[in-house]
This record gives structure tokens, C-alpha cells and sequence, in this order.
């Protein structure tokens, strides 16, 4: 049995669904070309800010020690707000950080914690989504089912670094703050090779009267290759997987997602769908990236770059990825987890790029 490579590490070295009408037009992504739409300047964010708006907090014994990753963003009472992930050498566990402009950003609480008695949540514990309306052309407000605020995370089963099979599960709040755990709702699937290694980041969405599923997962090989597939529920408990899965697959050698096609994003704008996500190609670079479809599970990419990695010596040089999108005063925001340096010594925060120039004032 080979021994466990950590997803950094390999960053670094670089029918019965169909019969119930719960999948109606889904389908695998297709590449890019034709059929593809020409206009994509209400998804282009090519404006960088340039700095990291979080950073690990490098408090000895903070949840945020060593990094943060992986934020979701939102409007909450007047304000915004963003889940993210923070680092401790040990694993993940979620924090909470809010801002009045955007940029600035001040931590909160941190939010879901690790559990020692628990098998589950023993060493990990990272919030990916909450429930939030669907259109891009918003501020992310959150949707509430019975009343409660719902968040979607995912938990390795092993100390380090996203460390061993990970598993997908539901939380569920009054006040964002405090949050009761369910019991995982997916496992990795043994017989689907795609997704037999663990799963990743879940993107919880609802529309009509299904609730979405969608996460990437990683091959049981070694190196493994990470792909985008989709569960489907229509309670919240009961979760069918696509049969076509993954429906977001590897592009071919020399595409930025040869790779990795992961960490979906699934919004509206008008009568399309768009799924951003993040591909890491032949290179060792992680870049945002997107596909557009007709429906939530039918989606073709797009031959561009939405976000690229930025030059030697800029917070994003390494990757620039995981995407988190909110819209502001006719403004679109792109948040991401900006990589730069060298592991085991590399820097890890969160930055944002947006659709108008940062030398204007925020509204």
C-alpha cells in the first residue's frame, strides 16, 4: 500500500437517477469552442488587488496559525461577511471574519472546531458554503431552510494537511456562530475510481425543489487527479449521485485543468449557469477558471483564464484558486486563496480581484 501523499505535496512537486426526473438535462462538462458564449464580461474579474485582505494569523496555537484558505463570501445585517478556513500544523477548523468595504477584513470567531471525541471532526473541520440565493448579480444573501441557516463542510480523517479520505457533511445555525453538526451525508464512493480517493469541497445550492450537491474528489492512484461531480436530495438527508459523474472532468495534456478540475462555484446570471472552479495544469499552477451551462449539471468550459497565477514575487505566484464570488454596487468580487513561495515555507491567505479598476473608490 503506497503511502499517503498529501494534496500539497502534489501540488507542490509540480440510470436510476435519470428515472426520476431529478437530472433532467444533466450532463458531463464539454471543452470549450463552439456553442460557447462570446460575451463573458459579466463573469471577468481582471482587476487585482495585488495584497493578501487575510492572512494566518501566526498566533501560537490559533486555529489560523500557518494559513487560511478556502473563504465564502456574503451579506449579513448590513455587513459582509466570510467563512474561511485556517491551518494549525495539525489540520483545518473554520473561522469567521467580517468587513463594511470589502478589503478590510477583521476576524470574528471561529466558528466549527475540531472534536477529539469524534472519529468524523477529530482532527478537521472546514465550513466550504453556506445556503445563498443563486444569482451572480448578488450579494450572496443566505437562505434559511425551517428557519435555521445550513452550511455544507467537509472533514479528513487524519492529522496534516487535507491528511486521508475525507467526507462531506451538513451543519445547521441560528446565529452563524454556534452550529450543530449532522452526520455526514456522502462518502467516498469505492467503485467510482474518480472520486475513491476522498472528497473535497461540497457547493450547496438550492433550486426549485432539489437541493444541489456539487464537489470535487480525488483518484485512489498516486498522483491522483481531482475532478467535479454532483449529489442530488430533495430533503437535505437522502443524496443520489449523478450516474455520469464526474460532470466536471480533466481537460487534455497542456489544458490548466489537466489535472485538477475542483472547488465548484455554481451561480446564475439570466437563463445560464455558471460553474467557476480551479485547474491545476502540467505547470504546478493553480487558476481560476470557467464553464457555462443551460441548467446546474450541464456545462461546457470556457477557453479562458479567469484568474491567473500573477509573477514571481506577487502573493498569487504559486496559485491562485478556490473561488469565492460576490456582487457589490455593480461590481463583482472574486475571492481566492493566493499561494506564493515554496513549500514547506510557502504563504497562504486570501485575495480578491473584481470587475472595476481598484483606483476608483469603493462605493
Amino acid at each position: 500500500m503506497p503511502r499517503e501523499v498529501s494534496r500539497r505535496s502534489l501540488l507542490a512537486g509540480a440510470g436510476a437517477l435519470a428515472g426520476s426526473g431529478l437530472l433532467a438535462g444533466c450532463a458531463p462538462s464539454r471543452p470549450g469552442g463552439a456553442g460557447a458564449p462570446t460575451d463573458l464580461a459579466p463573469f471577468r474579474t481582471p482587476y487585482k488587488f495585488g495584497k493578501l485582505v487575510l492572512a494566518a494569523s501566526g498566533e501560537t496555537g490559533a486555529f489560523d496559525e500557518r494559513a487560511v484558505d478556502q473563504p465564502f463570501v456574503f451579506a449579513h445585517a448590513g455587513k459582509f461577511f466570510m467563512t474561511f478556513v485556517g491551518y494549525d500544523g495539525k489540520g483545518y477548523q473554520t473561522g469567521l471574519a467580517e468587513s463594511d468595504d470589502l478589503v478590510t477584513w477583521k476576524r470574528v470567531a471561529q466558528i466549527l472546531s475540531r472534536d477529539p471525541a469524534d472519529p468524523v471532526t477529530r482532527w478537521n473541520i472546514a465550513t466550504s458554503s453556506l445556503l445563498r440565493e443563486n444569482d451572480l448579480q448578488s450579494p450572496g444573501r443566505l437562505r434559511k431552510v425551517d428557519g435555521r441557516y445550513v452550511c455544507a463542510w467537509h472533514a479528513y480523517p487524519n492529522a496534516g494537511y487535507e491528511e486521508g479520505p475525507a467526507v462531506i457533511g451538513l451543519a445547521w445555525s441560528d446565529d452563524l456562530i454556534h452550529w450543530e453538526r449532522s452526520a455526514p451525508i456522502l462518502r467516498p464512493d469505492a467503485d467510482a475510481a474518480w472520486e475513491a480517493g476522498g472528497l473535497y469541497k461540497p457547493w450547496l445550492m438550492k433550486h426549485g425543489d432539489l437541493y444541489y450537491l456539487f464537489y470535487n474528489a480525488k483518484t485512489g492512484s498516486v498522483p491522483w487527479k481531482e475532478q467535479t461531480g454532483l449529489a442530488i436530495s430533495r430533503d437535505l438527508r437522502t443524496w443520489t449521485r449523478h450516474p455520469a459523474n464526474p460532470l466536471l472532468r480533466n481537460g487534455p495534456p497542456g489544458s490548466p485543468d489537466h489535472r485538477f478540475a475542483s472547488d465548484p462555484v455554481v451561480l446564475r446570471h439570466g437563463e445560464r449557469w455558471a460553474m467557476y472552479y480551479f485547474g491545476l495544469a502540467q505547470d504546478g499552477k493553480a487558476r481560476e477558471l470557467l464553464a457555462l451551462g443551460d441548467s446546474p449539471g450541464d456545462f461546457t468550459k470556457i477557453g479562458e483564464v479567469m484568474v491567473d497565477v500573477g509573477a514571481p514575487g506577487a502573493v498569487d505566484s504559486v496559485y491562485a484558486h478556490k473561488p469565492a464570488i460576490l456582487h457589490h454596487a455593480g461590481d463583482l468580487y472574486h475571492y481566492y486563496c493566493a499561494v506564493s513561495g515554496a513549500w514547506p515555507n510557502e504563504t497562504r491567505g486570501i485575495a480578491v480581484a473584481r470587475s472595476r479598476a481598484w483606483g476608483q473608490a469603493i462605493p
